[in-house]
């Protein structure tokens, strides 16, 4: 369970209701991904079902603490933009998490919501590739929709597909000896299927 929450960078919360702190004593029941938000799914202390969500842009970490501190961080400039305390059943602290991002300029963002389409980069994602959904047909489609466009630019759209990005698309592409001006319109089968596996897509 969360036992404390500590907030130290205001700005990086982008939800207001339900409020942070409703998180107190809500249960860790799961953690995922989609796209590049990690989302830690909670059972709330009320027994209702509550989300927060993390992305951690390009600087953030997560941290695992084994003895979380008990004082209060001092909002500022620091790298630490919110810290959690669980606890046990019989409420000893068991270890803690912090969320950091490096560098002056903040894009770190944290949502609470109780309905993961209430995150805006979330409702725009498209489908995600390492989803076992994610089906030759999906990606046919996608190409088929995507027209004369160059593949990198497919690759980097998370609206088009969830996750990639421009990093994981350069490596990518190099493995599927593709180049990142191909037009999605001339790709063969054997080069769609090359770029499936390299992906990590499921191929069937």
């Amino acid at each position: 369970q969360i036992a404390r929450i500590a907030l130290a960078d205001l700005s990086a919360l982008k939800t207001f209701d339900p409020p942070l702190t409703s998180l107190r004593g809500a249960t860790v029941d799961d953690i995922g991904r989609r796209g590049k938000f990690i989302i830690w799914s909670l059972v709330s202390a009320d027994g209702e079902p509550v989300y927060l969500v993390i992305h951690l842009s390009r600087a953030g970490w997560i941290r695992w603490i084994n003895n979380p501190s008990n004082t209060p961080p001092k909002p500022g400039r620091g790298p630490l933009a919110l810290r959690l305390a669980f606890a046990d059943a019989g409420g000893e602290i068991v270890g803690g998490v912090d969320v950091t991002e490096a560098g002056t300029k903040k894009r770190l963002a944290i949502y609470v919501v109780r309905d993961l389409l209430d995150v805006p980069g979330i409702a725009r994602l498209g489908p995600d590739p390492l989803a076992t959904d994610f089906t030759p047909a999906v990606l046919d489609a996608i190409l088929d929709e995507a027209g004369g466009k160059q593949i990198k630019g497919i690759l980097r759209s998370q609206s088009i597909i969830a996750g990639i990005g421009n990093a994981y698309s350069d490596e990518i592409l190099f493995a599927a000896k593709l180049s990142p001006v191909t037009l999605t319109s001339r790709l063969s089968d054997d080069e769609v299927e090359r770029w499936r596996g390299a992906a990590g897509a499921p191929l069937h």
